[in-house]
């Protein structure tokens, strides 16, 4: 048995998936959610085999939720998202059906889940579909982590600096540090580099939160932040830091 999870905020979206499984005896559809918040939670108690899901939810989108969950599913977007912007990453989806969606074409999805099962692990999948989907415009403006049960989105101004943590990111929010499976390199490329600079390969800085910088000899410079905190800043970090700040 297939165990599913719809996750879409229109009622009428998961009531066209609903009839069209009802044809695929071996499918269960283990629970129905509204929004990303309670996908998450859905997703960690039932541990799904395929997730039906939208991109443009209310609160946190598709891809946000995706990178909250620990069990990796495999991964069907329903969305009325645009055509071309899904170019970037229909390589690693496993499939999408962009509304309104005929029952004809929601069976060739079904055909790729039950084709692709034996292939990539779902992990890989969605590793490769995070990296290449890129950051959408909200996005670009916060930072979605867990933090134990509860949900934060933090926004990227309130962020003072970014730093790798073996495979996760250390993400420092006021007085608080959260962790987030990624990458350095992918803030590098969707935060904005007019406010966020990588200053050493371990870190990333917000120059909103730069108060000074502190040469401890010719080779070793730290910068100071604005809440108390300091980081180290490489020697290529500090000509891009000169280069930006235009010293």
């Amino acid at each position: 048995m297939n165990r599913v999870l719809l996750i879409d905020d229109e009622a009428l979206a998961r009531e066209v998936l609903r009839h069209y499984l009802a044809n695929y005896h071996d499918f269960e559809i283990v629970e129905e959610c509204a929004n990303g918040f309670d996908a998450v939670k859905a997703i960690q108690k039932h541990k799904p085999d395929l997730i039906f899901l939208d991109i443009q939810m209310p609160r946190i989108n598709g891809f946000e939720t995706l990178e909250l969950i620990e069990h990796k599913p495999a991964v069907i977007f329903t969305t009325a998202y645009d055509e071309y912007a899904l170019k970037a990453f229909e390589l690693q989806a496993l499939d999408y059906l962009l509304k309104p969606f005929s029952e004809e074409r929601f069976a060739i999805a079904i055909q790729k889940y039950l084709q692709g099962k034996n292939g990539f692990s779902e992990e890989v999948k969605l590793e490769a579909l995070l990296q290449s989907a890129g950051k959408h415009i909200e996005e670009a403006r916060r930072v979605v982590v867990k933090d134990g049960s509860r949900i934060q989105i933090l926004p990227v101004d309130e962020i003072s600096h970014l730093e790798a943590y073996d495979d996760y990111v250390k993400v420092f929010h006021k007085d608080n540090l959260y962790l987030k499976k990624n990458t350095l390199s992918y803030y590098e490329q969707s935060l904005n580099p007019k406010e966020f600079l990588r200053v050493h390969r371990s870190f990333m800085l917000n120059l909103n939160f730069l108060h000074r910088l502190e040469n401890l000899d010719k080779h070793n410079v730290l910068a100071h932040l604005k809440n108390g905190m300091k980081i180290p800043v490489s020697r290529n970090g500090y000509v891009k830091l000169k280069e930006v700040l235009g010293l």
